[in-house]
């Protein structure tokens, strides 16, 4: 177990941030509409993260959570929880754009972005996100969670959850896809979610990025390994399978492309791939 400054050392040390709060809420208070009073916002007693990784202690090893292991993403260290599969969306260039946390109760996305030093970039998101669900027809509440302000919506598909934390010159936006019924605050994918939040370990760094950038999934070494070592191998069985498609067969079921299947936390599992997303909210649920 490594050890953690306390959370008033960290706030003495970032003059401003805490001040600034203030000022934002005021100035965003009139604009706010009935979906998004401040009731929403309140903060509860937190025990745990996100964490800084610059407020944990110098040289500790940051894939060692309170509970098990981290998984290493570059910008996010995140919790494996026990049984899950990971999932890999891949951009169109080729690089991770996300990973997905897949549990036997619904998916999880945890992503880093890059906001200012002083907190409200999710209020700005969650309002954003909310009306792009509307949009797209999706039935939307704002409910109170442990970090304030989430966002639900239920959609054909699945039922969304939106939980956004904000940290200094970052913040954590968790996705959380269920089944209808599902994804209720007290559900269990929900209690997951929110588990894996309270130990992730953000490494925001020092680049200057515009606010809102994801900031960049890096996957370990032997991920990536096993990624590309599936990518060949598709790629070999496309080849085969070309000089065979003028004779007549039942086709084969095929694995769609973009999104690759990484292995369990406990066992390995052969990768999958699917087509990277863009568009509206609910398009894009996994970034």
């Amino acid at each position: 177990m490594f050890g953690r400054r306390k959370k008033k050392e960290a706030e003495d040390d970032r003059p401003g941030f805490f001040e600034d709060a203030e000022t934002d809420a005021a100035a965003g208070d009139a604009d706010a509409d009935a979906d998004y009073e401040d009731d929403y916002d309140a903060v509860t007693e937190v025990d745990g993260g996100p964490y800084d990784a610059d407020d944990l202690e110098s040289g500790a090893d940051l894939t060692v959570g309170e509970v098990g292991t981290r998984l290493d993403l570059g910008s996010v260290l995140v919790p494996m929880p026990q049984g899950a599969q990971l999932q890999v969306e891949m951009a169109p260039d080729g690089s991770p754009q996300a990973v997905h946390l897949v549990t036997q109760h619904g998916r999880i996305t945890v992503a880093a972005y890059a906001a200012p030093k002083s907190p409200g970039q999710w209020r700005e998101v969650a309002g954003d996100l909310a009306e792009s669900l509307r949009n797209d027809n999706a039935t939307v509440s704002v409910e109170s969670g442990p970090w304030g302000r989430e966002v639900f919506a239920v959609t054909p598909n699945a039922d969304l959850r939106f939980i956004g934390v904000d940290g200094y010159r970052w913040m954590v936006r968790c996705v959380v896809a269920g089944p209808s019924g599902g994804n209720t605050a007290d559900s269990e994918l929900v209690a997951t979610a929110r588990a894996i939040l309270r130990d992730t370990v953000v490494k925001r760094g020092n680049e200057p990025n515009p606010v809102r950038t994801p900031l960049p999934v890096v996957l370990p070494e032997a991920l990536a390994q096993q990624l590309a070592a599936a990518h060949q191998q598709q790629l070999a069985q496309q080849q085969g399978a070309a000089p065979q498609q003028s004779a007549p067969q039942q086709p084969a079921p095929a694995s769609p492309q973009g999104e690759q299947q990484a292995p369990p936390a406990e066992a390995p599992a052969q990768p999958q791939q699917r087509r990277g997303e863009s568009g509206s909210a609910m398009q894009q649920l996994g970034r």
